[in-house]
């Protein structure tokens, strides 16, 4: 990886770590203004356009799940009984996108470097030869998580509910039986998951669960595509419960694909480690998440998404300031003394 020869214009020299990024947004960070008091009727509208009418990680993660159903999801009813043939059909409706995305995500900007430095966070490349990953090396650290950890666990809680679906015991709509419901439902996935997710990330950083479990994920300071969901075992288990709320809420196997896919696959775009993904000089769609970045670099802060505004409730949200990196070293030391 090269190394940006001049300080970026848009990192904040008032920031005395503003030297340790390479990049990082100008500006307050962005949450979602269907919270803020007063209401802001056109600002909601502008985050929702830009999250389901751009390519981002929601359209991206609805695509692949459609394309998924429409091409290779097996009947319901195949389901009733647990089989060989649909429990490996779902294995790989797991397994290929998540290669496919984070792979080649990681081959555009880390080994072929098809953008270089721009739009990416931390100067650093990934680590190479170090001894706090599994096999010495963080690529092949996050692929073994990844690929052996996260996606046997979410594979399980799949077939459990899918089994569930087929057999009468969750709750199963069509879109023909309950349209308005089915689109909304569709809308609210995201926001569930980051409410699940919230609190789910903040038990695991209890400095027992924290030593154990969740600092197999806080190894990657410096993160890349393939660091979304690595984690460990006990982690993942906990962290893929969020499936479950299809049990008891009337939902279509397609709520639980693009579910699915909005927790396994984004995580590879938010964690990319580059703002911005750019193709033939334009900037062809959102990638990384500097709200989550700070986490990885600062650890106790940003638990939660900017999808709901549950850090800056519970005064853990960093904005990037000097004055946020005070706060959380000052509560990061309260936490562990």
């Amino acid at each position: 990886m090269k190394k940006a020869a001049t300080m970026p214009h848009d990192v904040s020299h008032d920031d005395p770590e503003a030297e340790r990024w390479n990049y990082r947004p100008n500006g307050a960070l962005p949450l979602n203004p269907l919270f803020s008091w007063p209401p802001k009727p056109m600002a909601v509208l502008r985050w929702y356009r830009g999250g389901w009418l751009q390519l981002t990680a929601l359209t991206l993660c609805f695509s692949l799940a459609v394309l998924a159903y429409v091409l290779f999801f097996p009947a319901l009813e195949t389901m009733q009984r647990f089989a060989p043939g649909w429990m490996i059909t779902i294995w790989l409706l797991n397994i290929v996108p998540q290669t496919l995305v984070a792979g080649g995500l990681h081959w555009w900007l880390y080994i072929r470097q098809g953008q270089d430095m721009h739009k990416k966070f931390d100067k650093r490349d990934l680590a190479r030869k170090n001894g706090n990953f599994t096999f010495g090396n963080q690529v092949w650290d996050n692929i073994w998580w990844t690929l052996g950890s996260a996606m046997s666990v979410a594979t399980l809680y799949h077939w459990l509910i899918f089994w569930a679906m087929a057999n009468g015991y969750a709750p199963v709509i069509t879109f023909a039986e309950a349209p308005v419901w089915f689109v909304l439902w569709m809308g609210l996935i995201p926001m569930w998951s980051g409410l699940h997710f919230y609190w789910v990330h903040r038990l695991e950083h209890h400095p027992k669960l924290y030593k154990h479990v969740h600092a197999v994920h806080h190894r990657n300071i410096n993160t890349g595509p393939w660091s979304g969901i690595s984690n460990h075992w006990y982690e993942n288990l906990l962290y893929f419960t969020t499936y479950f709320v299809h049990l008891v809420v009337p939902s279509h196997p397609l709520h639980l694909l693009f579910h699915a896919s909005y927790q396994q696959v984004s995580p590879v775009l938010s964690h990319s480690g580059f703002e911005k993904v750019k193709a033939l000089d334009t900037e062809a769609m959102r990638a990384g998440d500097f709200f989550h970045q700070l986490h990885h670099r600062y650890f106790e802060c940003n638990y939660g998404t900017s999808e709901i505004p549950f850090d800056k409730w519970f005064r853990t949200f960093h904005d990037g300031s000097a004055e946020a990196t005070e706060r959380t070293r000052k509560f990061k030391k309260q936490m562990y003394t």
